[in-house]
């Protein structure tokens, strides 16, 4: 079973690799990835310096370009393929039809994993990509339960990867529109939920305040750790009283399920977090 983990920059695919990763799925430096923010993700002269590290140590590089094209910048995610194809990717981690049927006509060596974000939660629906675009892995949201993965494992042709560690959203990847109702621009073609620009913190006597393009998300103590402003995970006022309305933040450890993880033969566990320090990896 591959242990597949995140790198937003350079030093944090070294450690990943340093530590143990058998692959490293990363990012390239535009909003063709599902991980869209300032400071994060990969150049093409940094991608290339990737692809050597990696190769050189004989591991994997998997590249996401995972979200949906634009109607009037579709050659941007096409230019996107193209690089990382001919860079050295390993595997294309890619949502969007088209892009699925652009690699798998222009790069049929290369493999064609469905992402997350595409949001295959069954049988009929893995098998459409399998039979379309001879997908040789699919991602499967973290909304799962530990029986619904080992179902689709025994009834699906294609290789199953789960999310293991990291954190843990109620909503189903691709299928969240929350973030886009609040700032007009959705993670599934900005590659980002809560996009940097409508992110604002501010001191108050009442506490530290994070909003989202002005909306109220949460308040915080001075005792409390402050997280990133995100709709489903805010403190909201109902019926007079304040708490986590929609979801309170956890995080995802399937560290005692690896057992059952193994012995369905889920092909890949993967750490959440391309946006996190090399500290975390």
């Amino acid at each position: 079973m591959e242990l597949l983990c995140p790198a937003g920059n350079l030093p944090a695919l070294k450690a990943a690799i340093e530590n143990g990763a058998d692959a490293v799925y990363i990012g390239l430096k535009d909003d063709t990835n599902a991980r869209h923010f300032a400071g994060l993700n990969f150049t093409e002269k940094k991608l290339q310096e990737a692809v050597s590290f990696v190769h050189l140590h004989r591991r994997k590089l998997h590249i996401a370009i995972n979200t949906f094209a634009h109607p009037d910048g579709y050659q941007r995610w096409q230019r996107a393929v193209d690089m990382a194809a001919q860079l050295g990717a390993d595997a294309l981690i890619l949502a969007d039809l088209a892009m699925l049927e652009y690699a798998a006509e222009r790069y049929p060596h290369i493999e064609r994993h469905v992402s997350v974000q595409a949001s295959a939660t069954n049988e009929e629906a893995i098998r459409f990509y399998h039979r379309h675009f001879e997908v040789s892995r699919v991602v499967l949201p973290r909304v799962l339960s530990i029986h619904q993965v080992k179902q689709l494992a025994r009834v699906t042709p294609v290789p199953l990867e789960v999310f293991a560690f990291g954190s843990l959203c109620i909503m189903a990847e691709g299928r969240c529109y929350l973030s886009s109702y609040l700032t007009g621009e959705s993670p599934n073609t900005v590659g980002a939920c809560s996009p940097a620009r409508y992110v604002r913190w501010q001191q108050t006597p009442q506490g530290l305040e994070s909003r989202l393009n002005e909306v109220l998300i949460d308040r915080y103590q001075d005792d409390e750790n402050a997280g990133y402003p995100t709709l489903c995970k805010g403190r909201y006022l109902v019926d007079g009283e304040r708490y986590h309305a929609l979801e309170e933040p956890t995080s995802l450890n399937t560290l005692e399920l690896l057992p059952e993880l193994l012995a369905a033969n889920i092909a890949s566990v993967k750490i959440e977090g391309r946006q996190r320090s090399p500290a975390y990896v």
